[in-house]
């Protein structure tokens, strides 16, 4: 055995959901995911779906109810993922596209400005930037 530490270049989170098309939608439509694969069954129903936006991307798979149908989906998990550009714009344009924040953006005693989004199976979002001034040090 070595001592060579873990080194991982990516993780893709796959989330359960309780609809995929309602879900697809809401990634790409309302929060600006790009849809990059449809997985479907071999009678062509969607069962799982690809969403991107840059390096960072969601698996989404169809819940097959195995576990019950009104089970808890994202309890205790949050997906905090950090945003280049203007956070505000990018607040504005999910509530223009539909969506509803949990919390208005709002800068952090750590340095961050941060708002957050659930998704329609329960999974948070959180969305962050540094504080300009946090960007220099």
């Amino acid at each position: 055995m070595t001592d060579t530490p873990l080194s991982v270049t990516s993780v893709t989170p796959t989330l359960t959901v309780d609809d995929l098309v309602q879900s697809v939608r809401w990634y790409t439509e309302v929060v600006g995911f790009r849809l990059s694969r449809l997985f479907e069954d071999s009678d062509g129903r969607p069962i799982a779906a690809a969403v991107h936006a840059g390096a960072v991307g969601f698996y989404l798979r169809q819940d097959d109810w195995a576990r019950g149908r009104n089970r808890d989906k994202g309890t205790g998990l949050r997906h905090y993922l950090e945003v280049d550009g203007d956070l505000d714009a990018l607040a504005r344009a999910i509530q223009d596209r539909g969506g509803t924040l949990d919390h208005e953006p709002t800068d952090r005693e750590w340095g961050t400005r941060d708002f957050t989004v659930t998704d329609p199976s329960g999974y948070v979002l959180s969305f962050s930037t540094p504080f300009a001034d946090q960007l220099s040090e």
